[in-house]
């Protein structure tokens, strides 16, 4: 809706180069998705690996200081679904973006961008291995998703996708610790009503607060770097019950 004014955009610094090529794809891929014959199955995919990691986290998950940071990452980071205005509206604020911001929060908005641009690439992908293995989506189990993983063309991706996390997480964690931060985004609401962003600014609001509750999240993502780890190991060497982790993980 909004890429010739992302084309349009003169940006200067490599950080504003990075986001606007990676907002540019995260664009390109949403339209091939949205009329992909297997756009369907990608919804049940993501929603299949978002319970999967609630069940593998499910300490962490519960922990009152940790829940709502896990929860945003699950349902908003990790949540394709029903987040296109809010897409749109971050194409259409990007020639602002790189005007106001600081080069370095560019570069943790192109993190944020890449993660999900990456991670939905990759269940699309899944999605189709899921179909040439003759698998029923609707009735997709453990096994099932396994097979398919394994046969995966992007593996160093799913590698990736981990590390991203990491890094987004603790470049999160880092602003969020800005109390001024907090201070802008509550004054930025009506602003925000008044020009149709009250989505993306709720999407906002609500990562601030989430991190902001969260104890020690270094720790936090070291442990989700080591299990999820641990599980693409499981999975690749055909372990029996790969989300099964040891206790002291």
């Amino acid at each position: 809706m909004y890429r010739d004014r992302l084309v349009a955009t003169p940006v200067e610094t490599e950080q504003a180069r990075r986001l606007q090529r990676l907002l540019l794809a995260y664009h390109d891929f949403r339209q091939y998705k949205a009329s992909h014959r297997l756009s369907e199955s990608t919804r049940i995919i993501a929603d299949w690996q978002a319970q999967r990691l609630k069940q593998t986290h499910r300490d962490l998950y519960d922990h009152p200081g940790y829940h709502s940071g896990l929860e945003f990452l699950l349902t908003d980071l990790y949540a394709p679904a029903g987040m296109t205005r809010r897409d749109d509206n971050i194409d259409r604020v990007f020639p602002k973006m790189v005007k106001w911001l600081p080069d370095h929060l560019l570069g943790t908005l192109s993190g944020l961008v890449e993660l999900n641009l990456l991670t939905q690439e990759l269940d699309l992908e899944l999605a189709e291995r899921v179909q040439q293995e003759g698998l029923n989506i609707r009735e997709l189990d453990a096994d099932g998703y396994c097979r398919a993983y394994r046969n995966s063309i992007r593996l160093p991706d799913r590698t990736r996708q981990i590390r991203l996390v990491a890094d987004v997480g603790q470049q999160l964690d880092r602003y969020v610790r800005n109390r001024t931060l907090g201070w802008l985004l509550t004054m930025a609401k009506t602003p925000a009503e008044m020009a149709n962003l009250t989505d993306l600014h709720s999407f906002l609001h609500r990562g601030y607060s989430a991190f902001r509750r969260m104890e020690d999240v270094d720790g936090l993502i070291d442990r989700l770097v080591v299990r999820e780890s641990r599980v693409m190991d499981n999975i690749l060497a055909g372990h029996p019950a790969p989300f099964d982790l040891p206790s002291d993980l």
